[in-house]
């Protein structure tokens, strides 16, 4: 496989690095001077000087091979966006992977069809709120290309499924249980399986289906 990174923090260098390490071919684009210098002393050429949003210096990468891969990781929301959807719409690449630093440009990426996208923000939030008790409904992971979500939810005494079998829950439709999470083990959610108070319970669900499936699992 061959990848084109564009930027070189911590983040870049290391998936560059872990690329090499597997065996694949990669190039990371760093426009900071001082950093690319920095960079080159331990990956040599394998690393380029310049601003990944312009097209000489994503073709002087190598971008018109074309990559199988392209990971836009600069600290500039705009930038990354930009950088995959010109190497989507100019020159064809499949597959784009974005960082989005500020989670309220989210829907600008998705609008543009840039999938999938990292938000550091985004996974701490949510690894925060699988932590706080009794935190109930909780995005684990978003698939934006399949449209779905996978979702965590506890289940306390007072919820309507407690003591309930999965096949006889009126889940929405769109929503599936996967498993239960009880005592530490974790087991597939099959029609039999029974729901009960501290269960921490995983389900896939396309997105908006949120509020029916917490009337159905959790307090209506």
């Amino acid at each position: 496989m061959y990848a084109l990174i564009a930027g070189g923090g911590k983040v870049g260098a290391n998936v560059l690095r872990t690329l090499q390490q597997l065996g694949h071919e990669a190039t990371l684009i760093e426009q900071r001077r001082d950093r690319y210098e920095r960079l080159e002393e331990d990956f040599g050429h394998r690393v380029q000087q310049g601003d990944a949003t312009e097209i000489y210096v994503l073709e002087r990468a190598g971008i018109k091979r074309p990559p199988h891969l392209v990971v836009a990781l600069t600290g500039d929301d705009e930038d990354n966006l930009v950088i995959c959807q010109i190497a989507k719409e100019k020159y064809g690449v499949e597959k784009v992977v974005a960082r989005v630093n500020d989670p309220r440009n989210q829907e600008h990426f998705d609008l543009m069809g840039i999938a999938p996208t990292i938000s550091a923000t985004s996974s701490i939030m949510a690894l925060v709120q699988h932590e706080v008790p009794e935190h109930q409904l909780v995005q684990l992971l978003e698939l934006r290309k399949e449209n779905l979500e996978i979702v965590e939810v506890q289940i306390d005494r007072d919820s309507p499924c407690a003591g309930q079998r999965v096949e006889r829950l009126a889940l929405p439709e769109g929503a599936r249980l996967i498993s239960v999470m009880r005592g530490g083990e974790a087991e597939i959610a099959v029609g039999s399986t029974e729901l009960q108070p501290g269960d921490q319970v995983l389900a896939i669900l396309q997105p908006g289906k949120e509020d029916e499936l917490r009337k159905v699992l959790l307090r209506s």
